[in-house]
């Protein structure tokens, strides 16, 4: 298809572009129950053309783009008129001139292949045997009667990507991986549901297995659940996708595009936590997970932040332009060293444990996060009891001083970092108490 688009864009008067084909073979199953409902196996090629426009306007130079998706089964001909489509819209996009990465060839990048992106234990094995392998780590803990998986979905697929653009980049990468959902009943007290997504790039069977595990505890204990807790302040400790979700104020922050555009103040060399630290450092690395990025920029694992300081400010061939840095791509994994105090230890004290929320947010604009409680367990010193309802509040800003990481560790596609990080003085929207 490559050359189909080559073809088409200079038929087209595109000059400048970027091509990025993906060809995708998966195996999806569906699951009612523990019982196969339906199979089904994809093999999709496709691709998203990009186009440039360089023009001047008011005597400045300008450059402006328009993508478009591209697939396979379409004629030279009707390419060629989505191009010039593309070109004439591109027209209207008015950002300040920028050069499109101009990177290595193939053969060239070859020898400079990014050691970071390690092996998968997918590799060499079939999308079959793939899905049969995550398929048992699911249903290993499916063994009660009264909490139970209700469905599940599981997609291999393995995908190559080839990116080209008019500067001369060209390269191509293979990559394996399994995603899916799936959602826990309880029929215990409360008739609930708790829905649950994953997605590895390797063989993470056992970390499938304990999400499995815990979100049938989780989903047993929020049928038990019946109040809020009462409204104040507390100490929270929070687990799992949210301590991503609290880290990655830091990654946004320390982007070049926010940068430029002054959304963020951070610089090379600063205190990211703002240096009235009474608890634990911040030190965070940048995962390379794919060996180039979109733009075809080589990608390797980049130390981000280090006790606190700023090393590095991260982003896309457009705004490192701006910025006359230099490009890395755009990361979408990070991870972040154990901490020193074990769950046991954060348990010593009264705390607020939240364990599910129906969406919890951090807005990387002005650091505050929060979201609705789901499930959490309120320990007051002598008892511990689950609650639900109410939720949490509370800024990046204040929190990040005082901030504790768990030693327990946790791995997902994204992330490996602590399993749970303790905050204080954390507001809880809840019962009024008398």
């Amino acid at each position: 298809m490559i050359e189909k688009i080559l073809s088409a864009l200079k038929a087209a008067g595109a000059e400048m572009y970027q091509i990025t084909e993906t060809k995708t073979e998966s195996s999806e199953l569906f699951f009612i129950r523990r019982s196969l409902d339906m199979q089904r196996k994809k093999n999709v090629c496709q691709a998203t053309v990009t186009v440039y426009r360089e023009f001047t306007e008011d005597d400045k130079r300008r450059m402006g783009s328009a993508a478009v998706q591209v697939q396979d089964s379409l004629t030279r001909e009707q390419m060629e008129e989505m191009f010039r489509d593309a070109l004439y819209a591109a027209g209207f996009v008015k950002n300040e001139y920028y050069e499109l990465y101009g990177g290595q060839t193939a053969d060239a990048a070859d020898e400079d292949a990014e050691e970071d992106v390690k092996a998968s234990a997918m590799d060499g094995k079939t999308l079959t045997e793939i899905a049969r392998c995550f398929t048992e780590a699911l249903y290993a803990e499916d063994t009660e009667k009264d909490v139970f998986l209700n469905s599940a979905e599981i997609f291999a697929s393995v995908t190559a990507c080839h990116i080209i653009n008019s500067r001369g980049v060209d390269v191509s990468y293979r990559k394996s991986r399994v995603e899916g959902e799936f959602v826990v009943q309880c029929t215990a007290g409360q008739d609930v549901e708790t829905y649950q997504d994953f997605a590895y790039e390797d063989m993470n069977t056992d970390a499938l297995r304990r999400k499995v595990r815990e979100t049938m505890e989780m989903t047993r204990a929020r049928a038990g659940a019946v109040s809020a807790p009462p409204a104040g302040t507390y100490r929270v400790i929070l687990k799992g996708a949210c301590v991503e979700t609290i880290l990655s104020y830091y990654v946004d922050r320390s982007n070049s595009s926010l940068i430029y555009q002054k959304y963020s103040t951070f610089r090379t060399g600063c205190d990211v936590q703002g240096g009235e630290v009474e608890k634990d450092r911040i030190n965070l690395t940048l995962k390379a997970t794919e060996p180039y990025s979109m733009e075809g920029i080589p990608m390797k694992d980049r130390e981000l932040v280090k006790d606190g300081k700023l090393q590095l400010i991260h982003g896309g061939s457009r705004f490192a332009y701006y910025l006359q840095l230099e490009p890395t791509g755009n990361y979408r994994g990070y991870r972040v060293p154990a901490g020193t105090v074990s769950l046991e230890e954060m348990h010593g004290e009264p705390y607020l444990e939240v364990l599910n929320f129906s969406d919890f947010q951090m807005d990387s604009f002005d650091g505050h996060f929060g979201g609705e409680i789901r499930l959490a367990f309120l320990y007051d010193g002598e008892k511990k009891i689950p609650v639900t309802g109410g939720s949490i509040n509370g800024n990046i800003l204040e929190a990040q001083k005082k901030l504790v990481f768990s030693s327990e560790m946790q791995v997902e596609k994204n992330f490996e970092g602590p399993l749970a990080v303790c905050l204080e003085n954390i507001n809880v929207a809840g019962n009024q108490e008398s």
